[in-house]
């Protein structure tokens, strides 16, 4: 598989040109289980809500360390949207809701103004490095743009904080495009601080952006919310830089489906899944 020279290039160079980081974490923890969301996690909607990418990711860290086991990976993690995440202080929960030798299952939730707002299971299962032969996880890749600032979304525009918080390579398509997409992100961010994200972490920050990178609606007309998202993983993310080619799907009744393959300098890693409502502004 060749891997182009511009993945290494790239990664030396800044997360915007010519736009430095707003924060250097998404969350600063307040004790107890307890994390305050710092401006990176704003969503494009409403400077009070958190956009789902870092909460799906404040989940996936607190199941990764709930009782961790040797040679134990989470290989799946699902995460379903109560409501919107308000911005503020919120606690963040997580249980082993079925113990197993080889595989286990985990439950984490977030309680914000006196209520659960998002909730987590994930699966983790035994992993021995080359314990069996990889099938299917060689693919040539696209090499990573230069970096450049991409044109906003319509009627949107880059002043909400997880759009700063990510560096936006597309080798296809573009915020301002609709339809299927290819592109390179780069978490810029931790996600608490002093601690490295684990690649579980920072694909959940940019999985939850499938639906809309990928739109096929216009913002200004209609809403495509995601109710939910599903991670599966066949291995480790390695390195800083992760691929989501993404593509939606909507039906005639409401329904819609954004569905994303995750991939890193080396190759495909997993694959995520949205669920959406789709409908008409009112």
């Amino acid at each position: 598989m060749l891997v182009d020279a511009r993945i290494k290039q790239a990664a030396a160079s800044c997360c915007r040109e010519g736009e430095p980081m707003i924060e250097s974490s998404f969350y600063v923890p307040t004790g107890e289980g307890g994390f305050r969301s710092t401006p990176a996690t704003t969503s494009p909607w409403s400077k009070d809500e958190q956009h789902g990418g870092p909460v799906a990711a404040l989940l996936a860290r607190a199941v990764e360390q709930c009782e961790p086991t040797d040679h134990k990976v989470i290989s799946r993690v699902t995460v379903d949207f109560l409501s919107t995440v308000p911005q503020g202080e919120a606690v963040v929960s997580a249980r082993v809701a079925r113990r197993g030798r080889r595989v286990e299952l985990l439950e984490a939730d977030i309680e914000a103004d006196g209520r659960i707002v998002a909730v987590a299971r994930a699966w983790r299962i035994d992993s021995r490095p080359e314990s069996t032969p990889p099938i299917g996880i060689v693919k040539e890749l696209p090499s990573i743009p230069p970096a450049a600032r991409p044109q906003d979304f319509p009627g949107l525009n880059h002043e909400w904080g997880y759009a700063k918080a990510i560096d936006w390579r597309f080798v296809t398509g573009a915020f301002d495009q609709l339809g299927a997409v290819s592109v390179w992100t780069r978490v810029a961010p931790s996600l608490v601080p002093g601690e490295e994200p684990t690649g579980l972490q920072r694909m959940m920050i940019v999985a939850d952006s499938a639906n809309g990178l990928s739109a096929e609606l216009e913002f200004t007309r209609w809403l495509f919310v995601p109710t939910s998202l599903a991670l599966t993983v066949h291995r480790q993310l390695e390195g800083e830089w992760m691929l989501l080619d993404a593509h939606s799907r909507i039906g005639s009744s409401g329904l819609g489906l954004s569905h994303a393959e995750i991939a890193d300098s080396t190759g495909p890693v997993g694959m995520v899944t949205q669920s959406l409502f789709v409908a008409p502004r009112a």
